[in-house]
Protein backbone atom coordinates (compact mmCIF):
# COMPACT_ATOMS: atom_id res chain seq x y z
CA UNK A 1 0.00 0.00 0.00
CA UNK A 2 1.61 3.27 -1.09
CA UNK A 3 1.20 6.38 1.00
CA UNK A 4 -1.52 8.72 -0.26
CA UNK A 5 -0.29 11.64 -2.35
CA UNK A 6 -0.45 14.85 -0.34
CA UNK A 7 -1.83 17.97 -2.04
CA UNK A 8 0.49 20.20 -0.01
CA UNK A 9 4.17 20.33 -0.98
CA UNK A 10 6.68 18.80 1.42
CA UNK A 11 9.00 21.77 1.97
CA UNK A 12 11.30 19.74 4.24
CA UNK A 13 11.85 16.79 1.87
CA UNK A 14 15.35 17.77 0.69
CA UNK A 15 16.46 18.83 4.16
CA UNK A 16 15.19 15.58 5.68
CA UNK A 17 16.82 13.52 2.93
CA UNK A 18 20.18 15.22 3.44
CA UNK A 19 19.99 14.44 7.15
CA UNK A 20 19.09 10.78 6.62
CA UNK A 21 21.99 10.27 4.20
CA UNK A 22 24.57 11.99 6.41
CA UNK A 23 24.86 15.26 4.45
CA UNK A 24 24.51 17.20 7.69
CA UNK A 25 25.96 20.55 6.60
CA UNK A 26 23.76 20.46 3.49
CA UNK A 27 20.74 19.85 5.74
CA UNK A 28 21.67 22.88 7.86
CA UNK A 29 22.16 25.02 4.75
CA UNK A 30 18.70 24.02 3.46
CA UNK A 31 17.09 25.73 6.43
CA UNK A 32 17.97 29.19 5.09
CA UNK A 33 16.22 28.76 1.75
CA UNK A 34 12.83 27.42 2.87
CA UNK A 35 9.51 29.20 2.21
CA UNK A 36 7.25 30.21 5.13
CA UNK A 37 6.41 27.13 7.20
CA UNK A 38 3.58 26.10 9.50
CA UNK A 39 4.39 26.06 13.26
CA UNK A 40 4.67 22.25 13.13
CA UNK A 41 7.01 22.36 10.12
CA UNK A 42 9.10 25.05 11.81
CA UNK A 43 9.68 22.80 14.83
CA UNK A 44 10.66 19.91 12.54
CA UNK A 45 13.02 22.20 10.62
CA UNK A 46 14.71 23.36 13.85
CA UNK A 47 14.90 19.74 15.05
CA UNK A 48 16.65 18.72 11.84
CA UNK A 49 19.09 21.63 12.10
CA UNK A 50 20.00 20.81 15.70
CA UNK A 51 20.15 17.03 15.07
CA UNK A 52 22.53 17.79 12.21
CA UNK A 53 24.74 19.84 14.53
CA UNK A 54 24.72 16.94 17.03
CA UNK A 55 25.75 14.57 14.23
CA UNK A 56 28.60 16.95 13.37
CA UNK A 57 29.75 16.88 17.00
CA UNK A 58 28.71 20.49 17.74
CA UNK A 59 26.90 19.50 20.92
CA UNK A 60 27.77 22.64 22.86
CA UNK A 61 26.24 24.86 20.17
CA UNK A 62 22.97 22.91 20.50
CA UNK A 63 23.05 23.14 24.31
CA UNK A 64 23.63 26.91 24.14
CA UNK A 65 21.04 27.64 21.44
CA UNK A 66 18.02 25.72 22.82
CA UNK A 67 16.52 27.45 25.84
CA UNK A 68 13.91 26.26 28.33
CA UNK A 69 11.02 27.87 26.43
CA UNK A 70 11.69 25.81 23.26
CA UNK A 71 9.28 23.15 21.98
CA UNK A 72 9.41 19.64 23.50
CA UNK A 73 11.02 18.20 20.35
CA UNK A 74 13.90 20.70 20.61
CA UNK A 75 14.30 20.11 24.35
CA UNK A 76 14.65 16.39 23.55
CA UNK A 77 17.42 17.10 21.01
CA UNK A 78 19.14 19.23 23.64
CA UNK A 79 19.07 16.26 26.03
CA UNK A 80 20.76 14.12 23.35
CA UNK A 81 23.47 16.79 22.94
CA UNK A 82 24.05 16.87 26.73
CA UNK A 83 24.15 13.05 26.85
CA UNK A 84 26.74 12.84 24.07
CA UNK A 85 28.87 15.74 25.27
CA UNK A 86 29.49 14.67 28.85
CA UNK A 87 29.74 11.16 30.34
CA UNK A 88 29.05 12.70 33.77
CA UNK A 89 25.63 13.90 32.56
CA UNK A 90 24.34 10.52 31.39
CA UNK A 91 22.46 9.65 34.59
CA UNK A 92 20.74 13.04 34.81
CA UNK A 93 19.77 12.90 31.12
CA UNK A 94 18.26 9.42 31.53
CA UNK A 95 16.42 10.58 34.64
CA UNK A 96 15.02 13.61 32.75
CA UNK A 97 13.98 11.43 29.81
CA UNK A 98 12.08 9.01 32.06
CA UNK A 99 10.39 11.92 33.85
CA UNK A 100 9.31 13.57 30.60
CA UNK A 101 8.12 10.28 29.06
CA UNK A 102 5.91 9.70 32.11
CA UNK A 103 4.32 13.15 31.71
CA UNK A 104 0.94 12.72 29.91
CA UNK A 105 1.25 16.21 28.40
CA UNK A 106 4.45 15.51 26.44
CA UNK A 107 5.22 11.79 26.86
CA UNK A 108 3.79 10.87 23.46
CA UNK A 109 5.91 13.38 21.52
CA UNK A 110 7.48 11.49 18.58
CA UNK A 111 10.84 13.29 18.82
CA UNK A 112 11.03 12.69 22.58
CA UNK A 113 10.41 8.96 21.98
CA UNK A 114 13.01 8.94 19.20
CA UNK A 115 15.67 10.58 21.38
CA UNK A 116 14.82 8.25 24.28
CA UNK A 117 15.19 5.24 21.97
CA UNK A 118 18.51 6.59 20.67
CA UNK A 119 19.90 7.17 24.18
CA UNK A 120 18.81 3.76 25.51
CA UNK A 121 20.21 2.08 22.38
CA UNK A 122 23.54 3.83 23.12
CA UNK A 123 23.27 2.42 26.65
CA UNK A 124 22.62 -1.04 25.12
CA UNK A 125 19.40 -1.14 27.13
CA UNK A 126 17.39 -2.36 24.16
CA UNK A 127 14.27 -3.40 26.07
CA UNK A 128 13.98 0.06 27.61
CA UNK A 129 14.50 1.64 24.17
CA UNK A 130 11.72 -0.48 22.66
CA UNK A 131 9.30 0.55 25.42
CA UNK A 132 9.31 4.01 23.85
CA UNK A 133 9.84 3.27 20.16
CA UNK A 134 7.97 0.04 19.46
CA UNK A 135 4.58 1.71 19.00
CA UNK A 136 6.04 3.56 16.01
CA UNK A 137 4.29 6.73 14.89
CA UNK A 138 6.94 8.05 12.50
CA UNK A 139 9.30 6.68 9.87
CA UNK A 140 12.22 7.67 12.10
CA UNK A 141 10.86 5.52 14.94
CA UNK A 142 10.28 2.52 12.67
CA UNK A 143 13.83 2.87 11.30
CA UNK A 144 15.23 3.05 14.83
CA UNK A 145 13.28 -0.11 15.69
CA UNK A 146 14.96 -1.89 12.77
CA UNK A 147 18.38 -0.85 14.13
CA UNK A 148 17.52 -1.95 17.68
CA UNK A 149 16.22 -5.37 16.58
CA UNK A 150 19.34 -5.93 14.45
CA UNK A 151 21.53 -5.09 17.47
CA UNK A 152 19.48 -7.65 19.45
CA UNK A 153 20.12 -10.22 16.67
CA UNK A 154 16.37 -10.41 16.06
CA UNK A 155 16.22 -10.05 12.29
CA UNK A 156 12.74 -11.59 12.36
CA UNK A 157 11.40 -8.57 14.28
CA UNK A 158 13.52 -6.20 12.19
CA UNK A 159 11.86 -7.64 9.07
CA UNK A 160 8.39 -6.97 10.51
CA UNK A 161 9.29 -3.32 11.10
CA UNK A 162 10.76 -3.06 7.60
CA UNK A 163 7.52 -4.44 6.11
CA UNK A 164 5.53 -1.78 7.98
CA UNK A 165 7.82 0.89 6.50
CA UNK A 166 7.43 -0.59 3.00
CA UNK A 167 3.64 -0.49 3.36
CA UNK A 168 3.77 3.19 4.39
CA UNK A 169 6.26 4.31 1.70
CA UNK A 170 8.49 1.83 -0.11
CA UNK A 171 10.56 4.57 -1.78
CA UNK A 172 11.19 6.61 1.40
CA UNK A 173 14.92 7.10 2.03
CA UNK A 174 14.61 5.63 5.52
CA UNK A 175 12.79 2.58 4.15
CA UNK A 176 15.62 2.04 1.67
CA UNK A 177 18.26 2.52 4.39
CA UNK A 178 16.45 0.13 6.75
CA UNK A 179 16.24 -2.38 3.88
CA UNK A 180 20.03 -2.14 3.41
CA UNK A 181 20.68 -2.60 7.16
CA UNK A 182 18.38 -5.62 7.17
CA UNK A 183 20.04 -7.14 4.08
CA UNK A 184 23.50 -6.75 5.67
CA UNK A 185 22.27 -8.37 8.88
CA UNK A 186 20.79 -11.34 6.97
CA UNK A 187 23.97 -11.73 4.91
CA UNK A 188 24.58 -14.11 2.03
CA UNK A 189 23.10 -13.05 -1.31
CA UNK A 190 21.28 -10.17 0.45
CA UNK A 191 24.58 -8.26 0.84
CA UNK A 192 24.71 -7.55 -2.90
CA UNK A 193 21.17 -6.11 -2.65
CA UNK A 194 22.29 -3.83 0.18
CA UNK A 195 25.27 -2.69 -1.90
CA UNK A 196 22.95 -1.78 -4.79
CA UNK A 197 20.82 0.36 -2.45
CA UNK A 198 23.90 2.35 -1.37
CA UNK A 199 25.05 2.50 -5.00
CA UNK A 200 21.66 3.95 -5.95
CA UNK A 201 21.98 6.60 -3.22
CA UNK A 202 25.46 7.54 -4.46
CA UNK A 203 24.12 8.03 -8.00
CA UNK A 204 21.03 10.03 -6.98
CA UNK A 205 22.36 12.19 -4.17
CA UNK A 206 25.50 13.77 -2.74
CA UNK A 207 28.14 11.16 -1.86
CA UNK A 208 28.44 11.12 1.94
CA UNK A 209 30.51 9.30 4.54
CA UNK A 210 27.40 7.35 5.55
CA UNK A 211 26.83 6.06 2.00
CA UNK A 212 30.54 5.33 1.46
CA UNK A 213 30.68 3.38 4.73
CA UNK A 214 27.57 1.44 3.68
CA UNK A 215 29.24 0.45 0.40
CA UNK A 216 32.50 -0.39 2.20
CA UNK A 217 30.82 -2.64 4.80
CA UNK A 218 29.02 -4.51 2.01
CA UNK A 219 32.36 -4.98 0.21
CA UNK A 220 33.99 -6.29 3.40
CA UNK A 221 31.12 -8.71 4.00
CA UNK A 222 31.66 -9.98 0.45
CA UNK A 223 35.44 -10.26 1.02
CA UNK A 224 36.36 -7.32 -1.28
CA UNK A 225 38.68 -5.53 1.15
CA UNK A 226 40.69 -3.59 -1.46
CA UNK A 227 37.52 -2.00 -2.83
CA UNK A 228 36.27 -1.37 0.71
CA UNK A 229 39.51 0.45 1.56
CA UNK A 230 39.05 2.76 -1.45
CA UNK A 231 35.57 3.78 -0.27
CA UNK A 232 36.75 4.23 3.33
CA UNK A 233 39.70 6.43 2.37
CA UNK A 234 37.29 8.58 0.34
CA UNK A 235 35.05 8.80 3.43
CA UNK A 236 38.06 9.72 5.59
CA UNK A 237 38.84 12.61 3.21
CA UNK A 238 35.34 13.94 3.91
CA UNK A 239 35.65 13.64 7.70
CA UNK A 240 38.90 12.62 9.39
CA UNK A 241 37.19 12.11 12.77
CA UNK A 242 34.15 10.06 11.75
CA UNK A 243 34.11 7.10 14.18
CA UNK A 244 32.44 4.61 11.81
CA UNK A 245 34.96 5.35 9.05
CA UNK A 246 37.89 4.93 11.46
CA UNK A 247 36.45 1.73 12.98
CA UNK A 248 35.84 0.24 9.53
CA UNK A 249 39.36 1.22 8.45
CA UNK A 250 40.78 -0.64 11.47
CA UNK A 251 38.91 -3.81 10.48
CA UNK A 252 39.68 -3.43 6.77
CA UNK A 253 43.40 -2.77 7.37
CA UNK A 254 43.72 -5.86 9.59
CA UNK A 255 42.17 -8.02 6.84
CA UNK A 256 44.55 -6.52 4.27
CA UNK A 257 47.54 -7.16 6.55
CA UNK A 258 48.20 -3.42 6.85
CA UNK A 259 48.97 -1.51 10.08
CA UNK A 260 45.78 -0.34 11.78
CA UNK A 261 47.20 1.29 14.92
CA UNK A 262 47.02 4.86 13.57
CA UNK A 263 43.30 4.53 12.80
CA UNK A 264 42.67 2.96 16.20
CA UNK A 265 44.56 5.82 17.91
CA UNK A 266 42.47 8.38 16.00
CA UNK A 267 39.31 6.52 17.01
CA UNK A 268 40.35 6.54 20.68
CA UNK A 269 40.81 10.30 20.51
CA UNK A 270 37.62 11.12 18.60
CA UNK A 271 35.31 8.53 20.18
CA UNK A 272 36.72 6.86 23.32
CA UNK A 273 33.38 5.12 24.02
CA UNK A 274 33.24 3.37 20.64
CA UNK A 275 32.64 -0.38 20.93
CA UNK A 276 35.83 -1.15 18.96
CA UNK A 277 37.92 0.97 21.35
CA UNK A 278 36.38 -0.81 24.34
CA UNK A 279 37.06 -4.22 22.78
CA UNK A 280 40.65 -3.27 21.99
CA UNK A 281 41.19 -1.98 25.56
CA UNK A 282 39.66 -5.15 26.99
CA UNK A 283 41.95 -7.29 24.80
CA UNK A 284 44.98 -5.23 25.91
CA UNK A 285 44.02 -5.68 29.58
CA UNK A 286 43.55 -9.44 29.09
CA UNK A 287 46.96 -9.62 27.40
CA UNK A 288 48.60 -7.64 30.22
CA UNK A 289 47.06 -9.94 32.84
CA UNK A 290 48.24 -12.99 30.92
CA UNK A 291 51.77 -11.57 30.77
CA UNK A 292 51.71 -10.87 34.53
CA UNK A 293 50.67 -14.45 35.33
CA UNK A 294 53.54 -15.78 33.20
CA UNK A 295 56.12 -13.31 34.54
Amino acid sequence: MASPVSSTPDHLFTMRNNFYLGAYQAAINCADSLPPLSPEESVEKESLVFRSYVALGSNQLVINEIDDSAATALQAVKLLAIYLSSPDSKESVISSLKEWLADPAIGNNAMLKLIAGTVFMHEQDYNEALKHTNSGGSMDLHALNVQIFIKMHRVDYAEKQLKIMQQIDEDHTLTQLANAWFDMAVGGSKIQEAYLIFQDFSEKYQMTGLVLNGKAVCCMLMGNFDEAETFLLEALNKDTKDPETLANLVVCSLHLGKPASRYLSQLKLSNPDHVLVKRASSAEESFDRAVQTVA
